[in-house]
């Protein structure tokens, strides 16, 4: 009888990973699958919004022609033009806006303490500011 050639070599099986590969394997994806942290975004100066669609002298009463509430807050800042406005943070702007309410408030709670009076759970103030003057 004839002897077949066989061309195709035999493949031995898959080693299983040894622990070695398989630290320099997860070593290797984790360097290369990193993504940026949050702290590393938020301190990046150079966010970019894009082209800008407006100019900075453009008119807040036209940009905001149909928002009531924020064409008043503009006129309370006195700000006309968006350039004006990008002066101010939000914090800036509601701490600006919302004094004048918490000074009324407080004067409010100490004509009451004058005359012994207080509003709903504000006796304590009361006390306290008629102690004090």
């Amino acid at each position: 009888m004839a002897k077949k050639k066989t061309s195709a070599k035999k493949t031995k099986p898959a080693k299983p990973a040894t622990k070695a590969r398989k630290g320099k394997a997860a070593a290797k994806k984790s360097t290369v699958a990193k993504k940026p942290t949050a702290r590393k975004v938020l301190n990046d100066p150079e966010i970019s919004l894009g082209r800008p669609l407006v100019t900075q002298e453009e008119k807040l009463y036209m940009l905001f022609k149909d928002d009531y509430h924020a064409r008043q807050i503009f006129e309370f800042l006195r700000v006309n033009t968006l350039k004006e406005l990008e002066e101010f943070s939000p914090q800036q702007i509601v701490r600006r806006v919302s004094k004048p309410v918490f000074d009324t408030v407080d004067r409010i709670r100490q004509t009451l303490a004058e005359m012994k009076r207080s509003l709903r759970d504000d006796e304590a103030y009361a006390k306290e500011y008629r102690d004090s003057h």
